[in-house]
Formats: structure tokens, sequence, C-alpha cells
């Protein structure tokens, strides 16, 4: 009979249990969701979730940051296949919505749940809000450095970008009978590209060359 290894068995219910609450938080939201669903949907004791988690709030804390960072990877890698830096910020766009598009529980955990946790989260929002703005502030900086948008105050252009792209997401999220989120991509894009002085003439030539950045795995 193969040894258990205690440390693997000790990884493999913390993610039953990350994956336990994120789904629970999506689906009834933060407020609505008790340690107790969580530690019955990860088949688990109540125990157990406070041996790897101090609290509930630690749990979506956590959710919060590694689906950030799962976001960001992708977000990288698009990025990466492309030189002109215009279109370095249309695919960072371009993977968002595609992800959200494709993993709708990760637009929940981001954007509403996260925002109405209370205010014990607030610093946390406001973190997170400020990471993705400072992404889309690098790839405004490099368009700027490199003359193919004006000089501009990219740290304000970045919050906008990302205030559009957070009311979006959000209202699809919200709509009863939400529509194609990929769809609004082409109307989105020519606002923010014009609001940063993108030329009408490479805004006219339409996205970039690897098109759509649909996104497949898992959703957490």
């Amino acid at each position: 009979m193969p040894r258990i290894d205690p440390a693997e068995q000790s990884r493999s219910r913390r993610e039953r249990i990350l994956d336990a609450a994120f789904s629970a938080f999506a689906k009834r939201g933060y407020r609505d969701t008790a340690v107790d669903d969580i530690a019955a949907a990860a088949e688990t004791s109540k125990g157990g979730i406070y041996f790897h988690f101090p609290s509930k709030e630690a749990i979506f804390r956590e959710l919060m940051q590694t689906t950030a960072d799962k976001l960001v990877a992708r977000v990288e890698r698009a990025v990466a296949l492309e030189q002109e830096p215009v279109a370095k910020a249309e695919a960072a766009l371009r993977t968002v919505l595609a992800t959200f598009a494709g993993h709708r529980t990760m637009a929940r955990v981001l954007f509403l749940d996260m925002a109405g946790a209370g205010r014990a989260f607030q610093a946390e929002t406001n973190r997170l809000h400020e990471r993705f703005a400072e992404l889309i502030k690098g790839y405004l900086d490099e368009a700027v450095a490199a003359g193919a948008i004006p000089p501009l105050d990219t740290g304000i252009t970045s919050v906008v970008w990302f205030g559009a792209l957070n009311e979006v997401v959000a209202r699809w999220l919200l709509a009863d009978k939400p529509g194609s989120l990929e769809e609004t991509y082409p109307a989105l894009r020519k606002v923010l590209l014009r609001s940063a002085g993108v030329p009408e003439a490479r805004i006219a030539q339409g996205g970039a060359a690897h098109g759509g950045a649909t996104m497949v795995g898992a959703t957490r």
C-alpha cells in the first residue's frame, strides 16, 4: 500500500477548500456563504477549514489574490506576442474580456463580491484596482516612449481605462439576459484608444493580428 504524504494531503485539502469557497462565493456571495457551506462542499470539517485559514475573510482574500495573479499572467502572455505598443494595450484589453466571457465565476469574484463584502475589503479592493491600473499604465508609458501616442498623464488614463472596463464587466454580470461580453470589445477599444490619443488611422486598422484571446482552463 503506497505511503500517503502528509504534506501533499494537506496541500490537496487546502486546494479543495479554495475551490469550494470560490464556487460558493460566486454562487451565494461572500456575506451569504458560511464556513459550514465551504466545509461541506470541500468534504472536510469546519476544523479542517480553520487549520488552513484563520477566517472566511482570509479565504476570500487569498482567492482574490490568486485569481488576480492568474488573470495578470494571462494578460502578460498575450501581450508578449505583440511588438507594437498600441497592439500590446489592445491585447491586454482583449484578453481580459475574453477571459471573463469564458469564466463568469472569476468575474463575479473580482468585480462583484469584492465590492460587496464590506469595509474590511476596501483596502484590498483598492490594491487590486491599482494593480490592474498600473499594468495598463505600463503599456501606455511604452506607447508614449515609442511615439505611438502623444504625451499624456498615463496614470489618470490608466484609471479611466480600468474604470470603463470595470463598468462594462459589472453591467454584464448584473444583466438579467447578458449578451456576449466579447462583443463589447470593438466599441470599448475605440473609446479607450481615442482617450489615449491613438491616431484615427491606427484605430481604423482594427485589433491586433493575434485576434481573439480565447482562454481555456480552470476557472480559478
